[in-house]
């Protein structure tokens, strides 16, 4: 028979067994099936960037995270990295400026823009891009600026010289062979003067106009004053019309060209 010091130390070697395997539990869980973590989740397993409704429970059953947000705060579950193969946050890396474009008026003020590319696009939370483009106010001083700022006088083509006059002489003769060509605009602003006359009321805002430059109205020059630039605002005014003025833009031109009746004709 067992000495009753025998029995005593039996039970207390059972009950530190019995201690140690409580503790095994507590540490791993209740149930060894039921495994906690991203892999448990029902709904979307992983989450991007920062999520705090992506969470489950972990072995030690407190909360734990499955959104890329957990890596910086370190409380992400232990199947983390198995379960969502990621890796750490990597932030967006963009290149030098690069250089600024040309104005974007050529005369009067307008904009330049410079760009940058990105290198490395942002992953799993990492900073995001910084701004890709950037404006800057610039003057256009391009040399036809000069050109852009005369001011056309026109007429009707009903002033048009087209009659032969025996008299003229020879260099008048041959001024007056030079060919024309047509300059067409778009009327942008159109002076309330200009509805008084009959000729100057068919100026109306937003219609398009056929101005024609005679050789007689060129000149040494070669162009008429005032005929514009393609797409830039210019400015005009009725030569017969006091108030009547305003201002159009160029669309296109066309050389050796007559413009149809009711027309107009440079100065």
């Amino acid at each position: 028979m067992k000495t009753k010091a025998e029995a005593m130390r039996e039970l207390s070697i059972s009950a530190g067994y019995w201690l140690v395997c409580c503790a095994w539990l507590l540490t791993i869980g209740p149930l060894s099936g039921t495994e906690g973590g991203c892999s448990n989740r029902e709904a979307r397993k992983c989450c991007p960037g920062r999520n705090n409704d992506c969470l489950d429970f972990s072995r030690r059953r407190t909360p734990c995270y499955c959104d890329n947000y957990c890596e910086k705060t370190g409380d992400c579950c232990e199947d983390y990295l198995a379960i969502c193969q990621v890796s750490a946050a990597v932030d967006c890396v963009v290149g030098p400026w690069g250089p600024w474009s040309e104005c974007s008026a050529l005369c009067g003020t307008g904009s330049k823009d410079r760009m940058r590319q990105v290198i490395v696009p942002p992953r799993n939370g990492g900073a995001p891009c910084p701004d890709l483009k950037q404006r800057r106010g610039c003057l256009g001083d391009s040399p036809l600026c000069e050109t852009a700022k005369e001011v056309a006088k026109i007429l009707p083509n009903s002033f048009k010289r087209d009659f032969k006059d025996p008299w003229r002489r020879p260099h008048m003769l041959m001024r007056g062979k030079m060919p024309s060509y047509c300059v067409y605009f778009r009327l942008k602003q159109v002076g309330a003067a200009c509805s008084l006359h009959f000729w100057s009321s068919q100026l109306v805002r937003e219609r398009r106009v056929c101005v024609e430059c005679q050789g007689d109205a060129a000149g040494s020059k070669k162009r008429c004053q005032g005929d514009g630039l393609q797409e830039a605002r210019t400015f005009w005014t009725a030569a017969s019309v006091a108030g009547c003025q305003g201002s159009w833009v160029q669309e296109s031109s066309q050389e050796n060209c007559v413009c149809p009746q009711y027309s107009f004709l440079f100065v």
